[in-house]
C-alpha cells in the first residue's frame, strides 16, 4: 500500500476517517487470540479466580487511563505513532525506540506462532489421531504467515472482522458450558491454586500490564483514523470491555477443567473442532498483524531493504525463537515489558499536551531529542533496579518507569514550559 493510503509520515485525510466502534472492535479483536487465552487461564490456575479479577481489573483500569490519553493524542495529531515519537525522540532517537518496540513485537510474533502450532498439532492428534512433529508445524505455519503478510493480510483481516465477533459468542457459550457443568458455581470461587504456584497477585497484575503495554503506546495509529475525540474514546471499550472478558472466559473455563490449553479445555466441552477454527483464523490473522506491524516498525531503522526482504528475515528470526520454545519465558518476557516501556508512553503524552500544546509542527523534528532519550534510558534503568529488588519506590515498576520518566522529562523542559 502506498504511503498516500497508510499515511506513514503524513496526516490522515478526512476520507479515510472512520467509526470509533469499528476500531474498538479491532482492539476487542487483538484479546481473542491464544496467548491472551493462555495467559488468563496461567493467572486464575497460579492466584485464583477472586485474585485474578482483581488483577484483570487494575490491569484494565491502568491501560484503559493510557489509551485514554493516547488515542486523544493519536485522534488530534493525526499522525501515526512512529511521527508521534520523532517530536518526543528525534528523528535519529524515534530509531531506538522504534528498535525496542519491534523486539517486543517479534517476542509476540514467537509466542503467538508456537502456542498456534501447539493448538494445530494438538487438534490434529484429538480429531484424527495423527500427532504432527512441532518443528514441522511451526514452519508450515509460519510459512502461511509470512506469506499472508506479503500477499494478503487485507482480505484475511477482513475474515477476522467476522471471525472475531462469531468467535466472542462462541467463547462465552463455552464459559456457559462450562459453569453449567459445575454443580456450584462456589466451586470457582473457592479455588485453591497448588502449593507449588509462585505466582503472587503483584507479579499477575504485572504480567497482564505488561501483555497490553504496547496498545497504549501504539493506539495512535488507530485513533489517527477515528472521526473525532468523542468517537476516539468509545474505541477505548475494545480495552475496557474487549480484555477482561477474555480473561474471565479463559478463567472460567481454565479451573473448571483444570487446564490452561484452550485446545484441552475445549475438548472436555466437547468442542474441540470449532473452537480449533475459530481460534485458528483470529491467531493468524493477529500473527500476520504482528509481523506486518514489526516489518514497518523495522523499516523506519533499515530503510534499503524491501517490504518481502525485511519480510522474511524477520519471520525467520521469530521462527526460530518458537522453535527454541520462547513462550515458556512469556512471565519474564512481559515483566520486562513493565520495565522499558510504559516510559515511552508517559515522555509522549506530556510531550504533546503540555509541551507542544497538542501542536506538532512538521517542520520543527529535532535530529536527537536528547530530554527524552535521556528520561526514557533513566526511568528504564531505576525501574528495572526496582524490579530486580535492589532497592523499591512505589513497588511497581511499570509504575516506577512512568512516573520517573514523566517527572524527568518535565523537569528538562522546565524552562520551556514555564514559557
Amino acid at each position: 500500500m502506498s504511503d498516500s493510503n497508510q499515511y506513514t509520515t503524513s496526516k490522515v485525510a478526512a476520507k479515510d476517517f472512520t467509526s470509533g466502534w469499528v476500531i474498538g472492535l479491532v482492539i476487542a479483536g487483538m484479546g481473542f487470540s491464544l496467548p491472551i487465552l493462555f495467559l488468563g487461564s496461567e493467572v486464575a490456575l497460579g492466584i485464583g479466580l477472586k485474585d485474578a479479577l482483581i488483577a484483570y481489573g487494575i490491569s484494565t483500569l491502568v491501560l484503559t487511563v493510557l489509551c485514554v490519553a493516547t488515542t486523544l493524542i493519536g485522534n488530534r495529531s493525526r499522525l501515526s505513532t512512529y511521527m508521534i515519537l520523532r517530536f518526543s525522540f528525534g528523528e535519529e532517537g524515534a530509531k531506538i525506540i522504534n528498535f525496542i518496540i519491534g523486539i517486543i513485537l517479534i517476542g509476540w510474533f514467537s509466542v503467538a506462532l508456537e502456542l498456534l502450532a501447539q493448538a494445530i498439532q494438538e487438534t490434529s492428534t484429538e480429531v484424527i489421531g495423527l500427532t504432527l512433529p512441532l518443528w514441522v508445524v511451526v514452519v508450515v505455519a509460519s510459512i502461511f504467515i509470512t506469506v499472508t503478510t506479503i500477499y494478503g493480510i487485507r482480505s484475511i483481516e477482513k475474515l477476522a472482522n467476522v471471525a472475531v465477533p462469531i468467535l466472542a459468542i462462541f467463547l462465552c457459550y463455552a464459559t456457559y458450558k462450562a459453569l453449567g457443568q459445575v454443580t456450584e458455581v462456589s466451586n470457582l470461587w473457592d479455588y485453591v491454586p497448588p502449593k507449588e504456584s509462585t505466582l503472587t497477585l503483584f507479579t499477575a497484575t504485572s504480567v497482564l500490564i505488561g501483555s497490553s503495554i504496547l496498545v497504549p503506546i501504539l493506539m495512535a495509529d488507530f485513533s489517527r483514523f477515528i472521526y473525532n475525540d468523542k468517537q476516539s474514546l468509545v474505541s477505548v471499550l475494545g480495552i475496557i470491555i474487549g480484555t477482561p472478558l477474555v480473561f474471565i472466559i479463559a478463567a472460567i473455563t481454565s479451573i473448571k477443567t483444570g487446564e490452561v490449553d484452550i485446545i484441552k479445555i475445549m475438548n472436555s466441552l466437547d468442542l474441540v473442532l470449532p473452537a480449533f477454527i475459530l481460534l485458528f483464523v483470529s491467531t493468524w490473522v493477529t500473527n500476520a498483524s504482528n509481523l506486518y506491524s514489526t516489518v514497518l516498525t523495522f523499516s523506519t531503522i533499515q530503510t534499503t531493504w524491501s517490504f518481502k526482504k525485511m519480510c522474511l528475515i524477520i519471520s525467520l528470526f521469530g521462527t526460530g525463537l518458537a522453535l527454541f520454545g520462547f513462550s515458556g519465558y512469556l512471565f519474564g518476557f512481559l515483566d520486562i515489558l513493565g520495565v522499558f516501556t510504559p516510559s515511552i508512553s508517559a515522555i509522549y503524552i506530556l510531550d504533546f499536551f503540555w509541551l507542544k500544546q497538542q501542536q506538532y509542527d512538521l517542520e520543527k523534528i529535532e535530529s536527537w531529542g536528547k530530554e527524552g532519550l535521556l528520561s526514557w534510558a533513566v526511568s528504564s534503568i531505576i525501574a528495572l533496579l526496582t524490579y530486580f529488588g535492589l532497592f523499591q519506590i512505589t513497588h511497581a515498576h511499570f509504575v516506577d518507569s512512568f512516573l520517573i520518566a514523566g517527572l524527568m522529562y518535565w523537569f528538562l523542559n522546565r524552562k520551556t514550559l514555564k514559557k
